[in-house]
């Protein structure tokens, strides 16, 4: 189809061999169930869809929420040429032509494209650019879809063109909506089968889809075809078609940081139930074990330290356990360690003492090592006076030669360990306290 043509726009699949959730896509806006913040009346998205003054877009959220659907609600509402194409089945070639085609238009009938692109971060940088003249040029409106985070998956430039709309996954009450509408439709939906759903069903089939309309309309289907003519659904036959959940979960996406982050700082805030949940989101969706296993390591030594030192020898444990048995088997381990660590007391002195001394390292002038700390294991070292005036702390009281300085002249007195009042570093202050007095003149 050229975009000078003026055939009206080809409309979705929907007869009855087209999959349910493609004939119960929303035919207008207030048809659309969720994302009121973004499509309610009045918000500056309806608006401008509504005002057919829409500028580049971003439709960023998880699958199942809208996204493809809001787009072709945009296509009917436009005066624009709308052109719909999948990243996944496109090329530089055809991006090319495309855009030639929507600057004669432009330049010809004064008419701008509205170009959606589902799933653009399949998009390679290359491919991106070639949207940028046009859209600078105001050539074309592009709409974009994305379940990545466009921060990491879009052009820079491109993002900074577009304004980004967050879809948030649906609730249990907006797919139990949407499944109800689907029961209950003769002409597109599953009102012909006359089959009834107990309320019990429908809300278990809604947490099974986990706030994406697409997977809970296509188990409902199932479960239709499954009940027979006039049937019932009930929970034991969602049940029996959902007997395991597919999480959410990218291992290489943001939700795979977004999940980590989470475990961390729930540990952080000695919360045991949140930092096992969120350690059994990660396992349960297939995350490597392993990895969980070295975010606790790193986690004992930043957040605890010498508050607790078992934590540190608790977490290798772990790791050592995830590395022999493997999941599913290591995942009480991984929770053994996360759950003591959540509840011992927490002390980032050595993470702050390592960056402080990392820092005063790297940044400020590195100077000798005074001469009492050096060996001498040669003549000339020895006559170079090598170790002179060093004190061998075990011949010291308490062991500890206390006016014997070990820093360089530039750091003297200078402290990058700090321990808290927490645990066992309470004690630690006590005794560097007792020190640090001893030291002074």
């Amino acid at each position: 189809m050229s975009l000078f043509d003026d055939e009206p726009r080809a409309a979705p699949a929907s007869g009855a061999s087209a999959p349910l959730a493609e004939r119960m896509r929303p035919r207008t806006l207030d048809e659309f169930v969720g994302q009121e913040a973004l499509i309610a009346s009045g918000r500056p998205l309806r608006q401008a869809i509504d005002q057919d003054r829409l500028q580049s877009i971003i439709l960023w959220g998880p699958p199942g929420t809208g996204k493809t659907t809001l787009a072709r609600l945009i296509a009917s509402a436009t005066r624009a040429h709308f052109i719909s194409f999948s990243a996944v089945m496109s090329g530089i070639k055809e991006i090319r032509a495309v855009m030639t085609e929507a600057e004669e238009a432009r330049r010809r009938l004064g008419r701008r494209t509205i170009l959606f692109i589902d799933e653009i971060h399949r998009f390679n940088k290359a491919q991106q650019d070639a949207f940028l003249p046009r859209v600078e040029a105001g050539d074309i409106v592009l709409v974009g879809a994305t379940t990545e985070n466009p921060s990491f998956e879009v052009n820079s430039a491109l993002l900074s063109r577009s304004k980004v709309y967050v879809l948030k996954p649906l609730t249990a009450a907006a797919v139990v909506t949407i499944l109800r509408r689907a029961l209950a439709d003769p002409d597109r939906g599953l009102g012909t089968s006359a089959v009834v759903a107990d309320d019990d069903a429908l809300t278990a089939l809604a947490r099974y889809a986990n706030g994406d309309a697409r997977v809970a309309l296509n188990v409902l289907e199932m479960a239709v075809g499954a009940a027979g003519p006039a049937g019932r659904i009930d929970a034991a036959l969602v049940a029996d078609l959902t007997q395991n959940r597919t999480l959410l979960y990218d291992k290489t996406g943001e939700e795979h940081y977004n999940l980590i982050s989470a475990l961390h700082k729930s540990i952080r805030n000695s919360d045991p139930d949140a930092s096992v949940y969120w350690l059994a989101r990660m396992l349960e969706a297939g995350e490597d074990p392993l990895y969980v296993a070295r975010r606790l390591v790193r986690f004992a030594s930043e957040d605890i330290g010498n508050a607790d030192p078992q934590a540190l020898t608790l977490a290798i444990a772990a790791k050592d356990a995830a590395h022999f048995l493997g999941m599913p088997e290591c995942n009480t381990a991984l929770a053994q360690a996360a759950i003591y660590m959540s509840v011992a007391p927490k002390s980032n002195a050595v993470y702050l003492a390592y960056t402080g001394a990392a820092d005063a390292a790297s940044r400020e002038i590195a100077e000798p090592v005074p001469v009492h700390l050096r060996n001498a294991p040669t003549r000339l070292m020895k006559e170079l006076e090598y170790g002179k005036g060093y004190r061998y702390a075990h011949d010291e009281p308490d062991f500890v030669a206390a006016d014997m300085e070990c820093l360089p002249p530039a750091h003297r007195d200078r402290r990058f360990y700090e321990p808290k009042d927490s645990g066992l570093e309470k004690r630690i202050r006590e005794r560097l306290d007792e020190r640090r007095r001893r030291k002074s003149p």
